[in-house]
């Protein structure tokens, strides 16, 4: 029987997204659940829950229920997934409904059993489908995952960075760093800390590199709010460039030494696909200002942002799902 609903969910460490046939993206929320002290039920989801993260309210837990792009807390996921699902108002169509879902091309088989397991708690008789992300972002980036050509994709969440090079809709050669974005902002959180005895919050540290990135723009330094680690009395602070480009530097390395190993073992056959087909860089660490040039500088070869890089991977879920069939991964068993 032909399906006749579906939903494809980018379940992702910092937001997750979700993606309903014929609707297009109807949620892009942060991944938090804010779940009250006394009671146990869920007091909001997403950027209502997020808002209170680091704020220390007496009588609420946020709860970030992944960590490094999978499922940390699996009952706190199930319980942000259906919250999300039922903002979106996913009707239940005649046939079972398609979920297709995006994790990390590494996770084990355990924590893919805990993400099918999160989505067969929302939907009963639910078909799971699980692509690992860089298929998805493939797909997103407009890659012909039928054609079997060759593409170079590399995916920064905040989670993890996934690494990969395609035939098609199938992994060739892929590296998975639990490493992404996260990583960065608790690297600046920490040189501030250390430079200037300031204790700032994981978006102040998110927005100094966004606004500084790699230290080869035409801005030296930012301003940013915290508090005296001395004092314990709020405060403003000029952060330099450097400073934040210092910070960065070891996730940043990470992720172009990746770059370079799968290069060195790249089939024959696909090399001039991948060069004509560029790096595609995807997901929210694309966006860190200089980070392209570090990569094309490394590889030799030319890197670009893909279009609307935080939506790449469910952009690419979303093909998936629409086709009826995936182009990796499978049903999950």
């Amino acid at each position: 029987m032909r399906l006749r609903s579906g939903i494809a969910i980018d379940l992702g460490t910092v937001n997750t997204l979700v993606y309903v046939a014929g609707r297009g993206v109807v949620i892009e929320e942060p991944s938090a659940i804010a779940i009250s002290r006394a009671t146990g039920r869920v007091v909001a989801v997403g950027a209502a829950a997020d808002a209170l993260s680091g704020k220390e309210p007496q009588d609420i837990e946020v709860i970030h229920p992944l960590r490094d792009g999978v499922i940390a807390d699996l009952e706190a996921t199930v319980a942000m997934l259906r919250a999300f699902i039922r903002q979106a108002r996913v009707r239940r169509g005649l046939g079972r409904t398609l979920a297709v879902v995006c994790l990390p091309i590494e996770a084990t088989y355990v924590e893919r059993r805990s993400v099918a397991a999160a989505a067969e708690a929302l939907r009963p008789r639910c078909l799971i489908q699980l692509v690992d992300e860089p298929v998805a972002a493939a797909a997103g980036a407009g890659f012909d995952l039928v054609a079997g050509s060759g593409a170079f994709i590399v995916d920064i969440g905040g989670g993890t960075t996934e690494v990969a090079v395609l035939a098609g809709g199938h992994v060739v050669r892929a590296r998975s760093l639990r490493l992404g974005g996260n990583a960065m902002d608790d690297a600046i959180v920490r040189a501030v800390k250390l430079e200037h005895g300031l204790l700032i919050g994981r978006n102040a540290a998110r927005n100094l590199k966004m606004t500084l990135g790699l230290a080869d723009g035409s801005i030296a330094e930012a301003e940013t709010v915290g508090v005296d680690a001395a004092r314990r009395v709020p405060r403003v602070q000029r952060v330099s460039a450097k400073l934040v480009a210092a910070a960065v530097e070891p996730a940043v390395a990470a992720v172009t030494s990746a770059v370079e190993e799968l290069l060195s073992d790249i089939p024959p056959n696909l090399a001039e696909e991948v060069v004509r087909g560029k790096i595609r860089l995807a997901g929210g660490g694309a966006l860190l200002p200089g980070l392209a040039y570090r990569i094309e500088t490394a590889a030799d070869i030319a890197a670009v942002v893909v279009d609307d890089p935080l939506r790449c991977v469910i952009r690419g879920a979303a093909r998936i799902l629409e086709a009826g069939h995936g182009a990796a991964g499978g049903p999950a068993s």
